[in-house]
């Protein structure tokens, strides 16, 4: 059993900043793949950052953003690799959605996985 548990959010001002966390925590072999996704009012769910991994190998993770964050937002794996934080600064109003992590799990060393999502969290960017 795996759970994902996020945490962070809020209402900030634009300009300032806020760092959203992702707990995975169960039977956990690997963490392949997590990605903040957000969906902003009256819009479609978009892929804000993701960080793909290799858990059988050393092979260097593959970090992507969005165009709208780069520069502003860094996605990162703790130490113990089963919490992902995204760190946001320099919120525009824009950034204003629900953000939702999404979790693949690696099980063990057979390459079975488990995916799954985050509750969401609420990020307000408001003066």
């Amino acid at each position: 059993q795996v759970h994902v548990v996020q945490s962070g959010g809020g209402l900030v001002q634009p300009g300032g900043s806020l760092k959203l966390s992702c707990a995975a925590s169960g039977r956990i072999f690997g963490i392949n793949y997590v990605g903040w996704y957000r969906q902003a009012p009256g819009k479609g769910r978009e892929l804000v950052a993701e960080i793909i991994s290799d858990s059988t190998t050393n092979y260097a993770d593959s970090v992507k953003y969005a165009d709208s964050v780069k520069g502003r937002f860094t996605i990162s794996k703790d130490s113990a690799k089963t919490t992902m934080y995204l760190q946001m600064n320099s919120l525009k109003f824009e950034d204003t959605g629900h953000y939702h992590c999404n979790v693949e799990v690696l099980l063990g060393s057979d390459g079975s996985t488990w995916n799954g999502w985050g509750q969401g969290t609420l990020v307000t960017v408001s003066s």
